[in-house]
C-alpha cells in the first residue's frame, strides 16, 4: 500500500509518461514479426480500433525481423524498436533463434520482446523464458479478447513501463 507522498509521486510519474507518449507516440515503434497474413490483418484491425497511436511496423519472417533490427537489406532505414511482438512459429529463421540473437545482442537485449504466439506447449513457454522473453502471451482466438490484448500490451509495456533509451 502506498502512503499519501508515494502515490502522489507515482501518479505524478505516470501523468508525466502519459503526457510525453501523447505528445510523440512515434517515439515509441514496435515491430511485429508475424507470418500469418491473417494474424497480420487481425493486429492492424486492432491497432486501429484500440487507438493505438505508436507506429507497428510488420515483418513476415525471422530473416527479415534480424535484417530490420539490424538494418540491413530493405530496411537499413528501419527505425529502432521500442517493442517487439514476436511469433515463435516462422519460416526461414524461428522465432526463438530470433529471441537468442536479441538477447545476446549488447544493442539489442534491453529491448522488451513479446512472444504472442499461438503455441501454449509448456516446452515453448520454457524455452522462451530461458531465451530471455519478457512476455508470453497466446494469441486469443475471439477478436475482442485479441483487441482487449493489444491494447493491454501497448498500456503496459509502452505507456505505463520505463523502457531503457538505450
Amino acid at each position: 500500500m502506498y502512503n499519501s507522498i508515494e502515490q502522489a509521486a507515482y501518479t505524478t510519474k505516470n501523468m508525466d509518461t502519459q503526457s510525453q507518449y501523447a505528445q510523440d507516440p512515434g517515439r515509441y515503434p514496435i515491430l511485429m514479426a508475424e507470418d500469418n497474413p491473417d494474424d497480420v490483418l487481425i493486429t492492424k484491425r486492432a491497432w486501429k480500433k484500440g487507438l493505438i497511436k505508436n507506429r507497428l511496423y510488420i515483418v513476415n519472417n525471422g530473416e527479415e525481423a534480424l535484417e530490420f533490427l539490424y538494418k540491413q537489406g530493405a530496411h537499413v532505414n528501419a527505425p529502432t524498436p521500442s517493442l517487439m511482438l514476436l511469433d515463435l512459429n516462422m519460416p526461414r529463421v524461428d522465432g526463438f533463434e530470433v529471441l537468442k540473437t536479441i538477447k545476446q545482442d549488447p544493442r539489442l537485449k534491453k529491448m522488451p520482446v513479446i512472444v504472442l504466439t499461438t503455441s501454449n506447449r509448456e516446452k515453448d513457454i520454457q524455452l522462451a523464458y530461458d531465451l530471455g522473453c519478457n512476455s508470453y502471451i497466446v494469441k486469443p482466438v475471439n477478436y475482442d479478447n485479441f483487441l482487449k490484448a493489444v491494447v493491454d500490451i501497448q498500456r503496459y509495456w509502452i505507456i505505463l513501463n520505463e523502457i531503457p533509451s538505450k
